[in-house]
């Protein structure tokens, strides 16, 4: 029973550094930009294609995921100065709608450039293993390799946004862009710098999650729907709130779906929890984001922002 809590509890953290990947795209843009963009999730899922087609071309697994990385950087970038940059100054409500039909322009697309049938990811042999752990665990290697690779991108994000230059100024155009821009600095091509960061970081978890998931047209919608939640909860704008709540949701979501039947079962029929725990396991997140608005409205590490 040990291993496998412990198994699971490592699958909760491998799903929360993915979701941060995608939230901390969304917090910075919603932060500095005030834009909401509804079509993260499809530049994760056009991340998670590049790679497969990068990884066919190169033969190379991490090469394809950068390439993957730059290659939606770039789409992000073209997006930003074509469109986006032309409507910062309406409201929110326009930016869901016009970010919504890209949601469908993209579905579209990929369709049309790979098809409607689940594209399989491959990872190489030695990606392919498992490794031992204590208690007797046996855990894929790849998802170790993501639960890292997902901490140490944390951990320079933190550093670049803290302890750098950029940073300094990314910070102080999401406290009051116009002083920043009063100032000399170039706010188009710092909207633009974030807005490419962001992708680049949506993309990047994309392509890692392609061996984890089925390759498909629409998968960034429901993992947009998880990163909402975690930038809800760990605070508008906030990168460390966006780690925590990230870490929250993986762990609950896996843990819910994993034991909740079975604990039911002790209270109930077996019948009753085979039917209960899985509705009630897929609404434990959306539990969580009411409880902490309910008593934290702006979230559990809010970004301060000075008028």
């Amino acid at each position: 029973m040990t291993a496998t809590i412990i198994e699971q509890l490592l699958n909760g953290l491998q799903l929360g550094v993915l979701l941060f990947l995608i939230a901390a795209g969304l917090t910075l843009i919603f932060g500095v930009m005030d834009f909401i963009n509804l079509s993260h999730g499809s530049l994760f899922m056009l991340g998670a294609y590049f790679a497969v087609m990068f990884q066919k071309l190169t033969g190379s697994f991490f090469l394809s995921v950068g390439l993957a990385g730059l290659a939606v950087c770039l789409i992000g970038m073209i997006f930003e100065v074509l469109l986006v940059r032309k409507i910062y100054a309406r409201n929110h409500l326009d930016h869901v709608l016009i970010t919504y039909g890209l949601i469908l322009i993209a579905n579209e697309m990929v369709t049309i450039g790979w098809g409607t049938a689940p594209i399989f990811s491959g990872l190489p042999p030695s990606l392919s293993s498992l490794v031992s752990l204590p208690f007797g665990i046996t855990y894929p290697i790849y998802r170790l390799l993501v639960i890292v690779i997902g901490f140490v991108i944390a951990g320079l994000l933190f550093y670049l946004v803290k302890e750098t230059r950029i940073g300094m100024r990314v910070r102080a155009g999401a406290t009051n862009r116009t002083m920043v821009s009063v100032m000399g600095v170039n706010i188009s091509l710092l909207f633009t710098m974030v807005f490419a960061f962001g992708a680049f970081l949506a993309g990047l978890a994309g392509a890692l999650a392609g061996p984890l998931l089925s390759v498909q047209p629409g998968m960034g919608e429901t993992v947009l729907i998880l990163s909402f939640v975690v930038v809800v909860i760990g605070g508008l704008g906030s990168i460390k709130g966006a780690l925590l709540a990230a870490i929250m949701v993986g762990l609950i979501d896996t843990m819910g779906r994993a034991f909740l039947r079975d604990f039911l079962s002790t209270f109930v029929s077996a019948q009753v929890a085979s039917e209960a725990g899985p509705a009630i396991a897929s609404m434990l997140v959306y539990i969580l984001m009411v409880l902490i608005l309910f008593f934290r409205p702006e979230g559990l590490l809010p970004m301060q922002k000075r008028s």
